[in-house]
Order: C-alpha cells, then sequence, then structure tokens
C-alpha cells in the first residue's frame, strides 16, 4: 500500500492547546473514585497526556473513513478492544513467504525492521505519537515524532460532589436498591493549558507527514465534539497557538516559545464561569479566539 503521507515534514512545531470544561469531569481519576484530577499542593486541576490522546484517536478513528472501515494509513492501533499481538501478526503475514520468521518473538534486525515500517504505514496512531510492540509477537519500538504533557488548569478548580438517586433496579433481587444514593463529581468551570512538540527527524523515521499534520491539527481542534457525555457536556478547544519553526531542528527553545503565551483574567474578582473570563495574550497583544487555530512563524 502506499504511505498515508507523501511529504515529508520539514520543519518543527511546538504548540500550546486550551480547552475548557462547564460542570462536568474533564479526566476523573480512578484511585480517588472518578474524582476530577488535583494537583494536591496547588489545587490546579490536571488532564493526563493519555486522555487527550485517546481523544485524538477517537475523532480519527470516526472521520478518517473509506466506506465500512478505516481509510488506508489511518487505521488505529489501540483501541478499545483490540488485540494488539493480532496486529503485530498482521505485520509479518504481509511479508512474503520467504521472509517469515521462525520465531517472531525474536525476528531477526532486517525483518523486525520492516514489520515495524509496515505498522507505521497502516496504523496513524503509532506514526504519531509511538508504540511499545515487542509484547508477544515482536515488531520493536517506535518513538513517536507528537508528545503531549499533562493539561494544567489556569487556576486553582473548584470540585462540588452532588447527590444522586437511582430510581430502576437491575432485578427481582435489587428491587429494593431503588432510591439507593450515588455520587457525581463536576467542576463547574475551568480553563486548561496543554504543550505539545513535532519533531522531524522522528517524524521521519516513522513516516509522519504533512498530510499526518492536518489530521492532528483537525483533530485536537474538534476532539471534544464528539465525546460528549453527562460529565463531558461542555468541554470544548478554545485555542490552538502553534509555533512554526523555519527548520527541522527548529530556531527557539520550546519554553520561550510558550513564555509568549499569556492567559490573563478580564475580572479577577469573581470566579471565572466562561471562557470570556480570560483574555490570551501573544506577545503581549489579544489573540482573536474567535478562531480557533493559529500558526506563529518562529524565525532564526
Amino acid at each position: 500500500m502506499n504511505e498515508p503521507s507523501t511529504h515529508h515534514l520539514a520543519k518543527r512545531y511546538d504548540f500550546v492547546v486550551l480547552y475548557d470544561v462547564q460542570d462536568g469531569n474533564p479526566n476523573g481519576d480512578p484511585d480517588a473514585g472518578n474524582l476530577p484530577r488535583i494537583d494536591p499542593e496547588t489545587g490546579h486541576g490536571l488532564v493526563t497526556d493519555v486522555c487527550l490522546k485517546r481523544k485524538v484517536r477517537n475523532f480519527v478513528s470516526l472521520t478518517e473513513r473509506e466506506g465500512d472501515g478505516p481509510r488506508a494509513g489511518y487505521e488505529i492501533y489501540v483501541r478499545e478492544g483490540a488485540l494488539l499481538n493480532d496486529e503485530h501478526d498482521r505485520a509479518y503475514q504481509a511479508l512474503p513467504e520467504s521472509d517469515q520468521p521462525k520465531d517472531k518473538k525474536k525476528p531477526g534486525r532486517e525483518i523486525e525492521h520492516r514489520a515495524r515500517r509496515w505498522m507505521c504505514q497502516n496504523f496513524f496512531d503509532i506514526r504519531t505519537f509511538g508504540a511499545v510492540m515487542s509484547t508477544g509477537i515482536n515488531c520493536g519500538q517506535v518513538r513517536g515524532p507528537v508528545q503531549l504533557t499533562f493539561g494544567r488548569s489556569i487556576e486553582p478548580i473548584l470540585t462540588l460532589d452532588h447527590s444522586i438517586t437511582r430510581c430502576a433496579a437491575t432485578n427481582e433481587k435489587d428491587r429494593e436498591k431503588r432510591g439507593e444514593m450515588g455520587r457525581k463529581t463536576t467542576v463547574p468551570y475551568a480553563l486548561y493549558r496543554t504543550h505539545g512538540f513535532i519533531s522531524p527527524p522522528l517524524a521521519a523515521q516513522t513516516g509522519f507527514g504533512e498530510a499526518d499534520l492536518h489530521v492532528l491539527w483537525r483533530a485536537l481542534e474538534h476532539m471534544f465534539e464528539h465525546d460528549r457525555s453527562a460529565s463531558r457536556g461542555l468541554m470544548s478547544t478554545r485555542a490552538i497557538i502553534a509555533f512554526e519553526h523555519d527548520s527541522a531542528l527548529g530556531n527557539a527553545p520550546a519554553h520561550k516559545l510558550f513564555e509568549r503565551v499569556k492567559i490573563l483574567r478580564t475580572n479577577a474578582e469573581t470566579a471565572a464561569r466562561a471562557f470570556s473570563d480570560y483574555r490570551v495574550e501573544l506577545d503581549g497583544q489579544s489573540l482573536d479566539t474567535s478562531r480557533s487555530f493559529h500558526l506563529v512563524n518562529v524565525r532564526g
């Protein structure tokens, strides 16, 4: 099959993603009764990189399709119910019969390299985020060119605990459980900030190209639109500020670029309850937040 990205990535990118939640739980912590994740020392809310990657994967799975299946090159490797070793085996099945290894756990460097390349060509999330594929049937490891940090709220978050009532029983035996009380925790409002990085040298190793980059930007911009639930009904990507370098190695350290983006309160005397309670500045100038995506050129 043909690689989905015909143009190699020539420029480095560093980016900021701003997204918010209203009356919801952006990322529950299973070790804390699914309460919103929080930094206990500062009270700031947290969202894991894994959570955001899941939303990107789900969006790509929904949108990059041909007929009843995924578009060539845009399958998703880490998905619900997937048996990963079965996907590894597909890579070896795609090799000529004469190249089939006797032991797929130790296939040899050249055969493993070809299997790894097949996985990168066929799975968008492997090309993008990387993967460890050395479990059982061995396709090696891939270091992804796109990396995300944890999201952190701009201000400390408030968590509200709500009582809910069960009105239906599962079966006759549980009939008396009707009326039982349960709990639900929400954040009234919070604006979160995540940083991202895209490396052209690593992109060259996985085959992540310009076409994949456009898919990634689109997924980050719209990743919450098809992820609605009772706890995530009002989550939105508010702004993506992408710094485009003019070379593969880049022109400035990422942290210096991120410092150019400031999030300020419009009225610090009241609690924030909407995105309009914040002002986003780039180099001291207010950013037009009516647009979600902003591309900023970084010169040497």
